[in-house]
């Protein structure tokens, strides 16, 4: 048994010493995509339907309810969404239909475009050029692939 236990205790020091005589330099180059699309949005708000007595107050809480719109359609082009739904039947019969949609995601690098009233409803157009993004994301981390590997 102590003969299997030295055996043994040599075998992983022996492999573990294998491991440190090679080192390595690897060298990297960067990737960048061949095009990049630009994404548009539009997100619409009712401004009647805004909770306040005063019209300029409606009017900007429009504004930034479509912007918000604009956003979240952004957000659903880049991320997808996540739906969720159920049903319970009874006798053959449709008693509790639910449907529910999630967003979820970080849109950086997005332009306001265009925002204007269309009779009681205000809209905002955004733009997402993914150049832009690309260029926001390299700044931050720095995706590369191997490109030569020397070990010594």
């Amino acid at each position: 048994m102590r003969a299997m236990l030295v055996c043994g205790l040599a075998a992983c020091i022996a492999l573990s010493g294998c491991s440190s005589i090679f080192d390595k330099h690897v060298e990297y180059t960067y990737i960048e995509p061949d095009d990049y699309p630009i994404l548009k949005a539009v997100g619409y708000a009712p401004i009647s339907a805004q909770p306040s007595d005063n019209k300029s107050q409606r009017t900007l809480l429009a504004i930034k309810a479509s912007k918000l719109e604009a956003y979240r359609e952004l957000a659903e082009q880049v991320y997808g969404q996540k739906i969720s739904a159920g049903t319970t039947v009874q006798n053959s019969i449709a008693h509790n239909d639910q449907l529910q949609s999630k967003v979820q995601g970080v849109i950086k690098g997005a332009q306001v475009i265009k925002t204007y009233a269309v009779g009681d409803t205000y809209a905002t157009e955004l733009q997402l050029d993914m150049k832009r993004v690309h260029d926001l994301y390299i700044g931050e981390i720095k995706p590369r692939e191997v490109k030569k590997v020397t070990y010594y």
